[in-house]
């Protein structure tokens, strides 16, 4: 079989880790408008660094047809743009006094099953999360704590399959090598012919 020249590239839309990582930049958009006062640094940090999360994603995914090295590159800037991301939202939790949820909290066992992949999604939990809690509850969490742990949550199951794609594509660039080497392989073997 001959060679291609250019390898597949785009399909971004597909990538689970881009689906969520769109979802994170809806919900950081809301957030940061309901709770981050407009006028902050803060607030067109965490704003860009969720809107780079998804851009780099899709931007490594439609180069990787020629180039492997920005493939990659984009990915991991993807990947550290919603590491910065993730610290914003634990600083929000920690200035506010607010609960860090353990992995294992009812109502973080709840999100995870809801398996969130729209904004309304996210906002009916922390609304169904609003009313289970009543004035006999131990605590009741006030929205912006579940939004903030909401974010996290998705903020670590993006992180973690982008550092599967980093490697996934690690291995591709080792094993098929970069547009440069194709280039000289396609030229060498049709001189052959």
């Amino acid at each position: 079989m001959k060679e291609r020249l250019a390898g597949p590239q785009g399909g971004c839309r597909e990538l689970r880790s881009f689906q969520i990582a769109r979802l994170i930049y809806d919900l950081t958009v809301r957030f940061c408008e309901l709770y981050i006062d407009r006028q902050s640094r803060t607030n067109d940090q965490m704003v860009q660094a969720a809107r780079s999360g998804v851009q780099n994603i899709a931007e490594g995914s439609q180069c990787a047809g020629t180039s492997k090295k920005f493939e990659i590159k984009l990915t991991n800037v993807a990947r550290a743009s919603l590491e910065e991301l993730k610290l914003d939202y634990e600083d929000f939790l920690r200035q506010r006094n607010q609960l860090l949820l353990e992995p294992n909290h009812p109502a973080l066992l709840r999100f995870k099953e809801k398996r969130c992949s729209t904004l309304e999604e996210v906002q009916d939990w922390i609304k169904t999360e609003r009313q289970l809690s009543s004035p006999s509850s131990v605590r009741v969490l006030p929205t912006s704590t579940l939004a903030a742990n909401a974010a996290l949550y998705l903020l670590n199951l993006c992180c973690y399959l982008l550092d599967r794609q980093l490697v996934s594509q690690g291995r591709a660039f080792e094993e098929e090598g970069g547009f440069t080497e194709r280039m000289h392989r396609i030229r060498r073997d049709s001189r052959k012919c």
